[in-house]
This record gives structure tokens, sequence and C-alpha cells, in this order.
């Protein structure tokens, strides 16, 4: 049996978890990335209020830039789970989240994706968006 070692993901490159959970967190092969907003990784602001094609580009940057850290690429993402505050945003967010994917996924196998309409933690907040990652580095 195979001994994986469970280990803490921590860049720069995105934002720093405002609660007690990391950015991501690393198990053999499995990468899970916490759900991830519209967040400036330098300031901590959250940006592009009302826009969510501009927050879904910035939310899926800081996804792919946790995944990197953890030594995977986001052509090894397997699965995004995408939170959307308001229905009617789902068409712009589509959009975004395809041109997004379709350009960082280099085989043209697209991660499977649910998409859920909820409430999120900050009122500025269209969009959060978590990710699994398998890789065999």
């Amino acid at each position: 049996m195979t001994e994986w070692t469970k280990s803490a993901i921590s860049t720069p490159n995105a934002p720093a978890p405002a609660h007690t959970f990391h950015q991501g967190v690393r198990k053999g092969p499995f990468v899970q990335v916490s759900g991830q907003g519209p967040v400036d990784p330098a300031t901590g602001t959250y940006l592009y209020e009302g826009d969510v094609k501009a927050q879904t580009i910035r939310t899926l940057e800081n996804v792919k830039a946790i995944v990197e850290a953890s030594g995977a690429t986001f052509d090894d993402v397997v699965m995004l789970r995408v939170y959307l505050t308001d229905r009617d945003n789902f068409g712009a967010m589509n959009e975004a989240y395809g041109e997004f994917v379709a350009a960082n996924c280099p085989s043209g196998i697209l991660p499977s994706r649910t998409t859920v309409m909820t409430g999120l933690p900050r009122e500025e907040m269209l969009v959060e968006i978590d990710a699994i990652a398998i890789t065999n580095s």
C-alpha cells in the first residue's frame, strides 16, 4: 500500500485564505483547491464589482495559481464547482469560463463541472469556484 503525505498548498499568486483553511490541500496525486473568489492576491481586494465575466476570469486565475503551486497543471483539473449568486449571470459566467478553460487545457479534455445557485460569503462576490485535480507529478 502506498503512503501518501497530506500537505497544505500555499502561494502568493492567489489570495490568502480569510478563514481557518488552506488555499488547497494535496494528498498523493489528489489536489483540492478551496473555494476562490475574484480577489487580487497582492492587495486582498475584491475586484470587478457587478461584472461576472471579469470575476469569473479572476477567480479561475486564482484557482490555476493554487493548482500550479501544488505541482499540478490546470490540465490536471478533473472537476470544477461554480457557485453563482444569480441565475441571470449564468450565460456571462459560462462564456468567460469556457474561454478560460479551453485556453488552459491543451489536452482538449475539459474538466467536469457543477454549477450551483447560492448565497456567497461576501456581497460583492458574484461567483466562487473550487477545483479537484489529479496529477502524476
